[in-house]
């Protein structure tokens, strides 16, 4: 792939996808044929697309597993309140994965309050090892880990939490957030952590090192640059139909996707995708967008789209989801077992869509937690994820002489009490901005806190 492909027309970049999404760059599938999601009830168990990881050979299901939202004792994401992780529900689904075809599973020790790895490692472990990669992360977040003997320790617990001897895919966290450069240098670098990690690579302890990226674009490409040096085998990226060409317009902070993979194609490094569903945002879209892709394909799933948009592209190794229910899973497998690539014609319809989409001034919260918890006690992500819930409905009402403006505004006051807590709601906010440094999507979150407080107390007040 010699040009950027932020030049790449939509002809030009299915002509290197090839009209089966088959092998390329280095990647190859393995897939059989037929409908992309099956039936309603019907999960194919031995059709499962794999791309070819080009340094070890290995065939990595093109669905991954995030294990970010594993399942609670009270059914809701772990990641969520304090509830503990509903470890047989864990056990079931990565059964279930493990039998269809699932193969690569990551986690972190930052997911779900410190706890996945501990139950991925169980849930795993009750398997032979040949039966799957796991992926995990050296997310030192915390200055108090930015020590060489911090760091370390946090990558030995995680073998141990996983009860392994070597790590199949290691990742740097989330390089890019807070301060950008100075922090990647203080997290890996100038403690000599990188080093110590690609001595392990070599030792064998970790077989493919890369890196997951996030916010300041300077240092994905900073790392890019020194890759003939550190000979990376795989990069995380964000990627999906709205943020291909859309992201830097959503946020002027983020980068599109467009780029991201173009740079990694460029060097023939594959992509791990994460966030193909932009935190559930194109899973709960807009009624119109939801019409809009039903009337085109009616017995497709309105997720299934965005996973076939993800799994289109030839360098991509895997695709990640955070499933916490059966369903989810099942929709999923169905997508890529097998995958049947888009079409140009399906390309430019995902693009109109996302054009369609942009419409909707909706806050880009992924709901990854990254932000919480609060020292004030705000629920963030609930607060913006009901704005967003709303703006979808059609419930933000502009004006108080709006022809549906009593039920907005009742759908958004009694929705905003029973979703958000009143001590955890937007008020309570005192603008001191601990949260937005964590924010991978780089929101100004106080500015956010503030907006829709006031928006709140307009409504209240009825003065819009």
């Amino acid at each position: 792939m010699k040009e950027n492909i932020k030049d790449m027309s939509r002809r030009a970049f299915f002509k290197k996808v090839g009209a089966a999404g088959v092998a390329a760059a280095g990647l190859a599938s393995c897939s059989g044929n037929g409908n992309p999601s099956g039936t309603p009830g019907e999960v194919p168990a031995d059709k499962m697309t794999y791309r070819t990881n080009p340094k070890t050979g290995d065939k990595v299901s093109l669905l991954g597993f995030g294990m970010m939202r594993l399942p609670s004792v009270g059914g809701r994401s772990a990641r969520e309140g304090n509830e503990e992780i509903d470890q047989e529900m864990v056990n079931q689904l990565v059964d279930y994965a493990i039998a269809h075809g699932v193969n690569y599973f990551d986690t972190s020790p930052a997911y779900c309050r410190g706890k996945s790895e501990h139950a991925t490692g169980i849930a795993l472990s009750r398997h032979p090892r040949d039966k799957y990669f796991i992926a995990t992360k050296l997310s030192n977040f915390a200055p108090a880990t930015w020590t060489f003997e911090g760091s370390i320790a946090m990558y030995r617990n995680s073998m141990k939490e996983l009860q392994v001897d070597y790590l199949d895919y290691l990742l740097l966290h989330g390089i890019g957030m807070g301060s950008g450069m100075e922090e990647y240098k203080k997290r890996y670098e100038d403690n000599g952590v990188l080093d110590f990690l690609l001595e392990e690579r070599r030792a064998g302890r970790i077989r493919n090192l890369g890196f997951s990226y996030h916010g300041d674009v300077k240092v994905f490409d900073y790392l890019l640059s020194r890759h003939e040096e550190y000979q990376w085998d795989f990069v995380q990226i964000q990627l999906n139909y709205l943020d291909w060409k859309y992201a830097k317009e959503i946020n002027p902070r983020n980068t599109d996707a467009e780029y991201l993979y173009g740079e990694l194609a460029k060097r023939n490094i594959p992509a791990v995708i994460m966030e193909p569903l932009l935190g559930g945002r194109l899973s709960n879209v807009p009624d119109n967008i939801v019409a809009h892709l039903k009337q085109r394909e009616p017995e497709l799933s309105v997720a299934s789209w965005a996973f076939r948009f993800a799994g289109s592209f030839p360098d991509v190794l895997t695709v990640l989801s955070g499933m916490t229910r059966m369903e989810h899973l099942q929709d999923n497998i169905r997508s890529y077992a097998p995958l049947k690539a888009l079409t140009d014609e399906e390309f430019g319809f995902l693009q109109d869509t996302a054009t369609l989409m942009m419409q909707f001034d909706t806050i880009p919260c992924n709901d990854c937690k990254y932000c919480m918890p609060c020292p004030y006690g705000l629920d963030i992500p609930a607060i913006l994820l009901h704005y967003n819930k709303c703006l979808n409905e059609g419930n933000i009402p502009e004006h108080s002489q709006d022809e549906n403006y009593r039920t907005a505004r009742r759908a958004f006051l009694v929705g905003y009490d029973r979703s958000v807590p009143k001590l955890r709601q937007a008020n309570h906010c005192i603008g001191c901005n601990q949260c937005s440094p964590h924010c991978p999507q780089r929101i100004d979150i106080p500015k956010e806190m503030r907006r829709i407080d006031e928006y709140v107390e307009r409504l209240k007040q009825n003065t819009l």
